[in-house]
């Protein structure tokens, strides 16, 4: 069962994201930073969820010292403070997501559920989708006994898109994220090398490359 810490000085709060979040998680609850870093060197947490208004240290200060002490964990800061400026703050010293309170238990549980996805994603270089598995160390594409070897570009494409699955990519996402900024390729490229994904893996049951009309593409998962 995954590891998550919960960093938060309200007695009642910590108990009841404790509580919700067990049901799901093997949870850890302290209610300040300095008890969180301490707990961290036994290397078991693999997801923090903090508060941002805390004694001793604050948000900020914690999750910067993490980072600056070697820690890539996923992190959900919980605030009231729910500002511009507020939200910059948070990303700027290293958190990847930010939930304002009152805290809406489902809409957590969506969010540190993607996080650890792409935590595992980033480990692994794997993405796992029911018997697919796309592996970033060999460009291969693995079904059974299946396996589809890629070009580069049309790996990195595939794998862009279903790392964030749902998600749409515009062409000019894609152009930068797989034919980088300095490339001379045009959106035609994309076009194209999307119309090779598809004539591959049409038919797989796991996923579908979908074309959002006028906007770009996205990686369906299916059920």
């Amino acid at each position: 069962m995954t590891n998550i810490m919960i960093v938060e000085d309200d007695d009642n709060l910590r108990l009841l994201l404790s509580t919700r979040l067990k049901a799901r998680y093997s949870v850890t609850a302290v209610p300040d930073a300095v008890q969180a870093l301490e707990l961290l060197e036994e290397g078991k947490t693999e997801l923090v969820v903090t508060d941002i208004m805390m004694p001793v240290m604050d948000g900020y200060t914690f999750v910067r010292t993490m980072r600056s002490q070697g820690w890539d964990i996923p992190v959900i800061m919980l605030t009231a403070k729910d500002t511009l400026n507020d939200k910059g703050q948070g990303f700027s010293v290293g958190c990847d997501d930010y939930l304002t309170k009152p805290v809406n238990f489902e809409e957590l549980v969506w969010r540190i559920d993607a996080l650890l996805r792409r935590s595992k994603i980033v480990n692994e270089g794997k993405i796992v989708i029911g018997r697919v598995t796309v592996d970033s160390s060999e460009f291969t594409v693995t079904r059974g006994d299946t396996v589809i070897e890629l070009p580069t570009k049309e790996f990195k494409l595939l794998y862009l898109l279903l790392s964030y699955p749902n998600k749409i990519f515009t062409k000019e996402n894609i152009l930068d994220k797989v034919w980088g900024y300095t490339s001379e390729s045009d959106e035609t490229t994309v076009r194209t090398h999307m119309n090779r994904l598809r004539s591959k893996f049409e038919g797989f049951p796991e996923f579908e490359l979908v074309t959002i009309r006028g906007v770009g593409y996205k990686a369906v998962i299916k059920k």
